[in-house]
């Protein structure tokens, strides 16, 4: 092609510099006059079908003036609007042929024909095919009759129609002929037998050709064979089948040549006859059989796929059996159907040019080649200005007459090749195809593309400028392509305008504009992340973008799974996915929703994309597959396949076995294997119907069980382990208790499970003693007291002895400690607290393990009074072996008893001599009873009750008090000092007028002052209850409170007389100590009975004595108040027994953890 440029075109930016006299793959507006082109046809073959309705014969074309059609049919001319059983469709070349009546007359090789004023296209030739129906010939066939060991064929001859063709032998009862390396079918469909054999012989070979593109199967007549056999009249012993060479049945000759098309399948066969049956090889002659070659057939067929110029040559097959062998020759050619090499191609050139139309081709054998100009033969239309250059047409100073459409048809035995190439000789100026005034909006940072689509001959220079300058755009980011389009690259604010495209050639020149808005860019700023979300929950991805303002009503948020666009709605209630403030929720998160999912910003000018992995996580899926094998009597092998793990590797498998004679349906736990295991040998016992099942876990937890293998049946064994967790008591002193935990039923085995029970003492020499039982306990009798003893227990069922078992000591039964601990001695830490040391028991005198120690004691007296009277029983428990312990919990400033004695599992051993001790005085509890009464203007009295437990002797009381108000400062503390332990009541004066006061209180002894207690008061206006205006003893309840209160002092007098003389028995020290002189105790006038010194009153000292029943002794220390049915006394009536009743037991219990801490 020769290359112009015109001088015009040198000013600005050209797009295309050049301008060809030819220019070639055009494509011409519609709106220019033009050649007709083919746009669509029918392919070279069209078979009716008969199932199909109609068969449509496509012909579409394109040009200016619209084309009209016409047919050939076999080189005649076919008008179809002349066939009223034809359906013509309008504007159109295609006509459809309705599948109803005879199609046979229609059958034939059609073309069409696309003409206008300018010239007229073609189309490839389109064969009609009508097929008929493959039918058998109906014909009688004789038997087949053969000796036996000799070769025959059965033919099958199937008839010919539409590819493919598949061939069949069977029987009538539709059974396939079983074929082997004696009896194979040939490509041709016969059915070969290298050597006949007796069972051979049947009337039912049928043949079978089947044509699936018709869907028709059509059947041979049944054929029959008849084998004679070889046995002789006089032995009726069979002969043996003589042995021969091989031979081929098929191909015949010596030498054979095959021919196919590239892209096909080689087939080559080769089937021989012989006895015994041949063997076949195959060779390629000086190479290697190609690599995608393989062997079918029983090695009768070689099949090379996809044959390509390469697989041609030479092939060897060699049938051969120990006698010989048998060769045959296969020349093989790859041909090829044609292939363009240059395919002419529609071309656009100038008045008073030369064009140039190349047509050439290549293939095996070589394609012809055939030229035609709209139609017409090139010989049958002679041109002045055109001639041939070899595989050339050429056009000299072409004129616009000399526009036409020429067709080049390559052509050989394989196939035809068609082209149609429009030659268009015409000057044109330039016409901008695309709309005027079209607006583009680009995003800032991108780029852009302005369009400016121009046809012209000669080609148009094109041009670009700016805001009406005369300036073209220049520079790295502005190119203007071939098509004309501008594109812009790296987009700023400052390219916002109107652009103009100018378009000029030799004929004239065009313009249009164009305005261009740049927009900013949508950006995400809030990616969705990956995350791992457990199966059933909420899963939440959020995306939040950024985008130009102009766009608020076409800016849209879509999210997609897997690139597909997921249907939002926006309640929740709606959907499984719903979006609310720019977060996608998924609801009820399921396998399905795994996935990548996106997050698209789009505006009509661009879009932003980002994408987050969500992974489901659950348990592991049920596995799959479990097979059992490598059965053996105690175990087996199982393995499967593991389940989907959803995204959480699987740590574990849990195998768990059900077995059907005593739980049946209840599934147990047998073995657990790492997650990265498939099988496990599992241990089994005896005599056991099991199958298993298998579940995987991972983080999320324990997957569902798998489907459960099939049952299998340990055989019967004998134990594979004796019982556990011995157990040897000695309840009574003369026993062995001897109890186990059973084997479970799945442990026995086999059936009549019992158990051998041996036993000998320890310390002796003696042989075994043993017993046979059937329950899981044994009692031995008559046995020394807690002495040792070896015992063992085998297992056995009626398959034999269970392994050796181990040997187990224990002891027999224990009896109750004789002797009591010696050199009991008490040493006081502090007034409520003692250490008690004493000499162990010796360990003959236990008989039985040692428990421990108890320690009981009681307190006598308070050494405040001379009285004595017994308290409560107290037991502290000391485990183990030791000689001291702590007793804490005392009253101070009191005398107190107490024993020790040691106890084992019968029982306590006797208690030791009593050992009495008295405590140090102590500090005072606190005191019950303290209150405010008498508030005057400047005083207030205060009353109250001595401690119920003075813990020594009274030196006084400690009186504090100081002004509190209600504020947060408290006025300074100030102290009265009452020396006197007899007082109860006391005033204080010099207090300020309406204030708030608050009073401290604690009662003393030497050692010194115990806890305080408080009461509050406020002083009022009045100087005296008598300046009360009219005085509240006129009150009516004043006077109600005063009765009430009179009433009640006088029920607590009733009781307390009652309480006093309820019948119990005193010794005439205790009903001393109990009504001393009521004469001698001080009484202040000032009390409000309330409280006083009077032993008579609740809140000092009847407490001690009238709070229970005290028996008549003669003595203050008698032990006579703690006897029970537990109390033991030795010979000589001294005390050796526990003195705790229930109520002692009780407080005992209370304390007990935290005296052993202080012990």
């Amino acid at each position: 092609m020769r290359l112009q440029r015109s001088p015009k075109l040198a000013i600005g930016l050209v797009a295309i510099v050049c301008a060809f006299h030819t220019m070639t793959a055009f494509d011409i507006p519609l709106e220019v006059e033009q050649l007709p082109t083919i746009t669509a046809q029918t392919p070279s073959s069209l078979i009716a079908f008969p199932f199909d309705e109609s068969f449509p014969m496509t012909c579409e074309a394109k040009g200016n003036p619209t084309p009209e059609f016409r047919w050939t049919k076999n080189g005649q001319e076919f008008d179809p609007s002349l066939d009223p059983r034809l359906m013509k469709e309008e504007d159109s070349g295609t006509f459809v042929i309705p599948n109803n009546g005879n199609l046979t007359e229609y059958q034939g090789t059609y073309r069409c024909y696309a003409s206008n004023k300018l010239g007229t296209a073609i189309s490839k030739e389109i064969e009609f095919i009508v097929p008929n129906v493959p039918k058998f010939p109906k014909e009688t066939l004789d038997p087949v009759v053969v000796e036996e060991g000799q070769p025959f064929t059965l033919k099958c001859d199937p008839p010919s129609g539409i590819p493919p063709l598949q061939i069949y032998w069977m029987t009538i009862n539709m059974q396939h002929i079983e074929q082997d390396q004696r009896v194979s079918m040939g490509l041709n469909g016969d059915l070969y037998f290298s050597h006949a054999v007796e069972k051979d012989s049947r009337r039912d070979y049928c043949c079978f050709a089947a044509f699936p593109r018709i869907r028709t199967i059509v059947q041979k007549t049944a054929m029959s064979v008849v084998v004679k056999s070889r046995k002789s009249d006089s032995t009726q012993s069979a002969n043996e089948i003589l042995q021969r060479r091989p031979s081929l049945l098929t191909p015949s000759g010596v030498r054979s040549e095959v021919q196919l098309v590239r892209g096909e399948v080689l087939k080559l066969e080769c089937i021989a006859e012989g006895y015994p049956t041949p063997q076949v090889e195959w060779v390629k002659v000086a190479h290697q059989l190609p690599a995608k070659a393989i062997v079918e057939n029983h090695g009768k067929l070689l099949i090379v796929p996809g044959a390509e110029q390469e697989d041609s040559g030479k092939y060897l097959c060699k049938a051969k059996n120990p006698l010989g062998e048998v060769l045959h020759y296969f020349t093989v050619t790859v041909e090829e159907p044609p292939e363009w090499v240059f395919e002419p191609e529609s071309q656009l050139s100038m008045i008073g040019s030369d064009v140039h139309i190349k047509c050439s081709a290549s293939g095996t054998p070589q394609p012809t080649t055939a030229w035609r100009v709209n139609g017409v033969p090139l010989q049958d239309s002679p041109a002045a200005s055109r001639s041939f250059f070899g595989d050339t047409v050429v056009l000299h100073n072409a004129k616009a007459s000399d526009s036409a459409v020429y067709q080049c048809e390559a052509s050989n035995k394989h196939g035809t090749l068609l082209s149609n190439a429009n030659i268009m000789i015409m000057n044109l100026p330039p016409m901008i195809l695309t709309n005027e005034g079209e607006e583009y909006s680009a995003v800032e940072g991108q780029g852009t593309m302005l369009h400016c689509k121009v046809f012209s001959s000669p080609p148009s220079a094109i041009t670009w400028s700016k805001d009406d300058s005369s300036e073209s755009v220049v520079g790295p980011r502005f190119t203007v392509h071939d098509n004309g389009s501008l594109e812009i690259y790296n987009v700023d604010k400052g390219d916002t305008g109107q652009y103009t495209c100018l378009a000029r050639n030799t004929e004239g020149s065009s313009a249009i504009d164009a305005s261009l808005y740049v927009k900013d860019p949508t950006r995400i700023v809030v990616a969705p992340e990956d995350q791992q979300i457990l199966i059933g929950t909420t899963a939440q991805l959020s995306c939040l973008a950024e985008y130009d303002k102009s766009f608020s009503n076409d800016f849209e948020l879509l999210w997609e799974k897997d690139d597909m666009e997921i249907a939002l709605n926006y309640t929740e209630n709606s959907s499984r996915y719903f979006l609310e403030d720019a977060t996608l929720h998924i609801i009820n998160v399921s396998h399905r929703d795994q996935g990548v999912y996106k997050c698209v910003a789009r505006t009509p000018v661009d879009r932003d994309v980002a994408s987050a992995l969500l992974m489901v996580l659950d348990v592991p899926d049920a596995p799959e597959s479990l097979v059992l094998s490598e059965h053996k009597s105690k175990s087996v092998k199982l393995k499967w396949i593991p389940g989907d793990n959803h995204n959480s590797s699987t740590t574990e498998f849990i195998i768990q076995y059900e077995e059907s004679q005593w739980e049946l349906g209840s599934w147990k736990e047998l073995q657990r294997v790492p997650g990265n295991h498939n099988s496990a040998v599992l241990k089994l016992h005896g005599h056991v119907d099991y199958r298993f099942r298998v579940s995987g876990v991972n983080a999320v937890g324990r997957g569902p069980p798998s489907q459960p293998t099939e049952r299998y049946k340990t055989p019967p064994s004998a134990p594979d382990k004796n019982p556990e967790n011995i157990k040897i008591e000695g309840h009574l002193p003369h026993e062995i208790d001897i109890k186990w935990k059973p084997l479970l039923p799945i442990e026995h085995n086999g059936p009549g499970l019992e158990y051998k029970v041996s036993y000998r003492r320890k310390d002796v020499e003696e042989d075994w003693k043993e017993q046979m039982v059937k329950r899981h306990s044994f009692v031995v009798k008559n046995t020394p007291t807690f002495v040792p003893y070896e015992i063992k227990i085998q297992a056995r069922n009626h398959q034999g002895w269970g392994p050796e078992p181990k040997i187990v000591t224990g002891y027999s039964g224990e009896d109750f400690p004789s002797a009591a601990p010696d050199d009991v001695a008490v040493e006081v830490v502090n007034s409520s607290v003692v250490k008690v040391s004493w000499t162990p028991v010796h360990k003959d005198k236990l008989h039985g393990h040692l428990g421990g120690y108890r320690i009981n004691w009681w307190r006598l007296r308070s050494l405040v009074d001379s009285k004595k009277s017994h308290g409560d029983k107290h037991t502290l428990t000391f485990p183990g072996d030791r000689t001291h312990a702590m007793v804490p919990g005392l009253t101070p400033f009191s005398e107190y008893s107490l024993i020790v004695m040691t106890f084992n599992g019968r029982g306590n051993g006797p208690g030791s001599h009593p050992v009495n001790f008295k405590t140090p005085e102590g500090v005072p509890e606190k005191n019950p009873v303290f209150r405010v009464t008498d508030v005057l203007r400047n005083s207030v009295t205060l009353v109250w009750a001595p401690p119920l437990e003075p813990n020594g002797i009274l030196t006084g009381y400690l009186l504090e008090y100081q002004l509190i108000n209600d504020t947060d400062e408290l006025g300074p503390l100030q102290t009265a000092d009452i020396s006197n332990p007899e007082t109860t009541k006391w005033t204080v004066h010099e207090l300020e007028p309406l204030c708030k006061y608050k009073f401290y209180l604690c009662s003393c002894t030497t050692v010194g002052c115990g806890p305080v207690v408080s009461a509050e008061g406020t002083t009022n206006l009045l100087t005296s209850l008598a300046s009360i205006h009219g005085g509240i003893s006129t009150q009516g309840w004043f006077i109600g409170l005063m009765c009430a209160v009179a009433l009640l002092t006088l029920t607590v007098l009733i009781a307390c007389f009652v309480n006093r003389n309820k019948g119990g028995k005193y010794s005439v020290k205790e009903k001393e100590d109990l009504h001393p002189d009521v004469e001698s105790q001080g009484m202040n006038d000032d009390t409000f009975c309330e409280y006083s010194d009077n032993d008579e009153k609740p809140l000092k000292g009847s407490q001690h004595s009238l709070s229970r029943e005290i028996k008549a002794v003669e003595s203050g220390d008698s032990l006579v108040d703690y006897g029970d049915e537990d109390t033991q006394f030795n010979e000589d009536g001294s005390f050796i027994g526990e003195y705790a009743g229930r109520k002692e037991k009780r407080a005992s219990a209370e304390i007990k953890a935290t005296i052993q801490t202080l012990a």
